[in-house]
């Protein structure tokens, strides 16, 4: 009866320790993947901290500027903020009154004048942070009637785009290496799972069992480990951002719910993909196995 009872459990076998194994990896594959969402939204913020300014003629007409902000409104390369459009005007005078509060010294007084300009200052939408687009921006502007000089920090543009690069390749790098790492250890841990079952397997491929026949089982099987490994990752996820976001309140404004939630399916199936072609590489691998090789 006990030989009877193990066949009809084809494709079974000791799953506590794939599942826990395969929810550990799922679980730092999802705290990297937390990571660069992170990472992407704070570079975003930093892009977004970028700011250009305009200064206008000194005989700059009111109506000339009104037309200068319709047009530069009209563009899609501002930062919005709560549906605004991130776009600020300080006039001469203010100017000159932030320099004198700064330094202590006025100027104005000295000179008998004030060689300030009136000014718009403009924060740039992320992906507009380029090189080659804020220059086309600039250029953009520069043509405008009753604009005098547009500046921006060039310097600094580059070197967060150059830091922003090495981060992104040291991640990709990492993420491929976790993913290898990930499957192997995984092939491993459901190849000693079956194990108990290889002489069953072998069996039924000599009395003419279809491969498609055996391995279903534990693809099945292993589908559903992955899974339910992916399940139990989410619920430590989320355990830990809760964590987080209670004593970092900061932590809140990198996370969107769209994209955590894309996080979440891409973990779910990356987990049932893992637990199939595990199951897959270990199961063919003692169907094709020689009577010597299974002792």
């Amino acid at each position: 009866m006990a030989i009877i009872s193990k066949k009809k459990n084809l494709g079974s076998y000791p799953a506590y320790s794939v599942v826990f194994s395969l929810s550990l990896a799922l679980f730092v594959i999802g705290l990297f993947g937390i990571l660069v969402l992170h990472a992407r939204k704070l570079s975003d913020i930093i892009k977004e901290k970028i700011e250009m300014h305009v200064y206008m003629q000194t005989d700059c007409s009111d109506s000339t500027k009104q037309n200068l902000i319709k047009n530069i409104r009209l563009t899609n390369y501002l930062a919005e903020k709560e549906g605004k459009k991130q776009l600020y005007y300080i006039s001469k005078e203010k100017a000159a009154e932030r320099f004198i509060a700064e330094t202590g010294e006025d100027f104005v007084k000295f000179l008998g004048e004030n060689p300030l300009r009136d000014a718009y200052i403009l924060k740039i939408g992320a992906k507009f942070a380029s090189k080659t687009s804020l220059l086309n921006i600039k250029k953009y502007i520069e043509n405008q009637p009753g604009v005098f000089e547009v500046v921006y920090i060039e310097s600094l543009i580059e070197a967060i785009n150059n830091n922003l690069r090495i981060v992104s390749v040291v991640l990709l790098s990492f993420a491929l290496i976790l993913i290898s790492a990930v499957f192997l250890l995984m092939s491993s841990t459901i190849k000693l799972a079956i194990f108990s079952q290889r002489l069953l397997i072998r069996s039924m491929k000599l009395i003419g069992a279809r491969s498609s026949f055996i391995i279903s089982p534990f693809l099945t099987r292993g589908f559903g480990h992955g899974i339910l490994s992916g399940i139990f990752a989410l619920l430590m996820l989320f355990g830990l951002l809760s964590y987080g976001n209670y004593y970092f309140s900061e932590l809140a404004q990198l996370q969107d719910q769209t994209e955590m939630l894309i996080l979440s399916i891409v973990l779910l199936i990356f987990g049932g993909i893992i637990g199939v072609a595990s199951s897959w590489w270990a199961v063919t691998k003692y169907i094709n196995s020689s009577i010597d090789d299974l002792y």
